[in-house]
């Protein structure tokens, strides 16, 4: 009897979930959980967006626009980016997948930097290409060691700027050096998922990058976490056109549905809830660094609105010892960081829970 999957399948260990906070509530006998785990916005999703939603409800019978067009116009005027150059997609999740199955057949390297997102090297593996991991350095990526493992055979390379887990990001400076040393058939791929929230304007942007010709640059952006949109699923992937012909014929039609579509459009223009997201964060960050430094404990400076915190400990049995007060964090034994949580921010009422929670299962009461 044929085997029904391949080995790259059998191999592939699956990205790790969390739980429904009503299910994490059931198991543990608690309510009034918060969720600090998942990088989402704590101030809910974008109000205008909301609305934009609800007056799309009526038109649930019809397909969604399959071409994106007024979404993507709107994206390349406020950006200045190319209208045949935008691909949208069911989350920037999406983009990546159909990137590696567009580009990478089997054999082909493809960089992935560790620890970072997971799905990379997870999609890569799935369908027979070779993840070549580049380790960071104290938290941060040195582009030269990128380059070091760049052969004939790698296809894409994969830079999470800020990344996750660590929050590091990467100077354009450093940026331009390295890509000018790349072959011209490589695609840099730069996530942005989180570069909403930085204030260095010494970080690369992607959009700078996107009528090179070779090298190429693909950025990622979602609206799941600056605009707060994660469950509706919508990113997009900016790029050459050339690049974005290609993907458009393995695409599948209507990937973005008309609700995303409609939230996204108006989460573009509400600039209030964006500047009260920005400030939501940022002042998280310094409140929960002051008390963590108070704390005695050592942790890793973010441009997201996210942080990692060393515990000194298993991270799981951390993550454990949270559920059962109602506190909602990620362990990072899955990235090889086996004594370190991670921890977005939440609202003020849940960064000052989150602390007392981790005091008391510390024995720091």
């Amino acid at each position: 009897m044929k085997e029904l999957v391949s080995e790259n399948i059998k191999r592939l260990v699956p990205y790790p979930p969390g739980k429904p906070i009503e299910e994490l509530e059931r198991e543990y006998g608690i309510k009034g959980s918060i969720k600090l785990a998942s990088n989402e916005n704590p101030l809910g999703p974008s109000p205008r967006a909301v609305e934009a939603i609800k007056k799309a409800l009526g038109k649930l019978h019809r397909y969604p626009d399959g071409s994106g067009y007024y979404l993507r116009q709107k994206l390349s005027s406020k950006f200045g980016i190319p209208f045949d150059g935008i691909v949208l997609g069911n989350g920037s999740n999406e983009i990546i997948d159909l990137l590696i199955r567009t580009f990478i057949a089997e054999k082909d390297e493809v960089i992935v930097t560790e620890p970072s997102f997971l799905v990379y090297r997870l999609m890569v593996q799935a369908i027979g290409g070779e993840p070549i991991p580049v380790s960071l350095k104290n938290f941060a990526l040195d582009l030269n060691d990128v380059i070091e493992k760049c052969s004939r055979s790698t296809k894409i390379i994969f830079l999470n700027n800020p990344n996750n887990p660590t929050g590091s990001t990467i100077r354009k400076r450093d940026f331009e050096d390295f890509f000018g040393r790349l072959s011209s058939s490589t695609i840099v791929v730069l996530d942005e998922a989180y570069i909403e929230f930085v204030r260095d304007g010494d970080v690369v942007r992607g959009f700078d990058y996107v009528n090179s010709e070779g090298p190429f640059v693909v950025t990622l952006r979602t609206f799941s976490k600056a605009y707060g949109l994660a469950g509706l699923r919508i990113g997009y992937g900016v790029m050459h056109p050339l690049l974005a012909d290609y993907i458009n014929r393995v695409r599948q039609p209507f990937n973005a549905n008309s609700l995303a579509q409609a939230g996204a459009l108006a989460a573009l223009d509400d600039d209030a809830f964006m500047h009260k997201t920005r400030k939501t964060v940022w002042n998280g960050l310094k409140f929960l660094y002051l008390e963590i430094e108070k704390m005695g404990l050592e942790y890793v400076r973010s441009d997201a609105n996210f942080f990692l915190i060393k515990v000194n400990r298993n991270a799981k049995d951390i993550y454990e010892a949270m559920l059962k007060k109602g506190v909602i964090i990620r362990a990072m034994n899955a990235y090889g960081l086996t004594n370190y949580i991670r921890v977005n921010v939440g609202t003020p009422e849940e960064n000052k829970r989150f602390l007392q929670a981790l005091r008391e299962v510390l024995d720091m009461k």
